[in-house]
């Protein structure tokens, strides 16, 4: 039987999953044929592109947030410690996920066109991007670690991870590179 908590996280993940992959019109990603094939883009629209961007990750930011309060059942005195930290975590976490998606644009705007040293040159920062968060994560881990119990903080870790994986699992829907 799966505790409150546990059907609270379930409901958060499968509607994240589902604000994610059905996005608002201002929020809609590209085509498969407009990330096949980039044209000229104009200021306006890229303006706009970037704004939409800007949202999507503020929202994105917020249902996070949402989440992480909804199944971690802090107490008014331990809410009170945690969420600086965190704040300060997602702050510094943005900074890697805004890298992360800049990459992204920049390989939907070159795949089909890159060289084999473009291509490794793309893994190499990808992974780069990883080891950045995973960096965080522990740079973390003691601030987390004061004001959570052990339990509290290895829960925190599980939600942020599975949010992090679903995310990863939007992002890989980009089309591959064709040898």
């Amino acid at each position: 039987m799966q505790s409150k908590a546990a059907k609270l996280f379930s409901f958060a993940v499968i509607a994240l999953a589902v604000s994610t992959s059905r996005p608002s019109p201002a929020q809609q990603p590209a085509t498969a044929k407009q990330m096949q094939a980039p044209g000229p883009v104009s200021q306006d629209a890229q303006g706009s592109a970037d704004e939409d961007i800007q949202l999507m990750k503020k929202d994105l930011r917020s249902q996070k947030k949402q989440i992480v309060a909804a199944n971690m059942g802090l107490t008014d005195a331990e809410a009170e410690k945690f969420w600086p930290v965190y704040d300060r975590y997602a702050a510094d976490a943005a900074k890697v996920y805004d890298t992360k998606i800049a990459l992204l644009q920049e390989y939907l705007e070159n795949y089909q066109t890159m060289s084999g040293d473009q291509a490794e040159s793309y893994l190499r920062r990808r992974a780069t991007v990883e080891q950045d968060m995973m960096q965080v994560r522990l740079k973390y881990l003691p601030e987390f670690r004061k004001v959570l119990t052990g339990r509290e903080t290895a829960l925190f870790y599980q939600i942020d991870w599975r949010l992090d994986l679903m995310i990863n699992l939007q992002l890989a829907q980009a089309p591959v590179i064709n040898p």
